[in-house]
């Protein structure tokens, strides 16, 4: 109930504002259990699919959306259920992965639609990126579901980061066919089996998305751009220190010159004090014989 309350209030507006094109609305089954398997541009990929969809859909999401303290996090936590996203315990990288397995088998078993981001986090750069073998392929063949590949298609443009107000544009969902891996199943631990279905899935995924595909994780990959900006940090800090040094130094040199000019000028005024009073003596004792 509350699910179809949020659909109505931001699933409504969302259709109505951002106009969202869809391909492909015939692949997702009317009823029985379907993975949606999705890359992942931006937070807002997990509004605009289920807004499009007759039928609930639902994402995994981190523990802390639901328990933060406060007024503002009882309110937080309200919205992402409303939305259909469970809580996942990320205390620990192998734990959080087992309880999104078996949330993920839980909401199967229900007949239900399932969402999940093989890619394990947003794309830093719109690029697609490889995915992780553990989530999406072992919950199709501990379940049997069919996965139906799913693009987003610029959502990351509507609301880059640091930006606070969206762009008003039109995004894509280009929805492909189902995957049948049941010729797998009872191979969940398998790895090179998990890798094998991982890697068909993305593939599809990039044959509806377009994007470039990077042979990474995308944490990886995020991991690369934090360093690579901390690197340009500092030097960025190391060459405003050499130049504010070099300054200095060219200051004091400067400094220095005029000190040692105005010493020379001193000198020779001085000299030519000497001189002056010298001639003048020599004059005034001349005239005195």
């Amino acid at each position: 109930m509350l699910y179809g309350a949020m659909k109505v209030s931001v699933g409504g507006p969302l259709k109505l504002v951002f106009r969202p094109w869809v391909e492909g609305l015939e692949n997702v089954p009317a009823e029985g259990p379907a993975i949606l398997a999705s890359n992942h541009l931006s937070f807002s990929d997990s509004f605009f699919l289920p807004a499009v969809l007759d039928r609930k859909v639902t994402f995994i999401a981190k523990a802390e959306y639901f328990t933060t303290p406060g007024v503002k996090g009882r309110m937080t936590a309200a919205f992402f259920k409303g939305v259909g996203q469970l809580p996942v315990d990320r205390s620990g990288a192998r734990g959080a992965g087992e309880a999104a397995i078996r949330s993920g088998i839980e909401v199967l078993e229900r007949g239900e639609l399932f969402g999940i981001y093989p890619e394990g986090t947003r794309s830093p750069d719109g690029r697609l990126y490889r995915g992780k073998p553990g989530g999406l392929a072992r919950v199709a063949l501990a379940t049997g579901a069919p996965v139906i590949p799913v693009a987003m298609i610029d959502t990351e443009k509507i609301q880059p980061p640091g930006k606070v107000m969206p762009k008003l544009m039109r995004p894509g969902i280009r929805i492909g066919e189902p995957l049948d891996f049941r010729r797998y199943q009872g191979m969940e631990h398998d790895r090179f089996v998990l890798r094998a279905v991982t890697d068909e899935v993305m593939y599809e995924i990039m044959k509806l998305s377009g994007q470039e595909y990077v042979d990474i994780y995308a944490t990886a990959a995020k991991r690369q751009i934090a360093e690579a900006a901390k690197a340009e940090k500092q030097a960025d800090k190391a060459a405003k220190a050499a130049l504010a040094k070099a300054e200095k130094d060219q200051a004091e040199k400067e400094r220095s010159e005029r000190e040692r000019s105005e010493r020379e000028r001193s000198e020779n005024e001085r000299s030519e004090n000497e001189r002056s009073e010298s001639e003048q003596a020599e004059r005034e004792h001349g005239s005195g014989s």
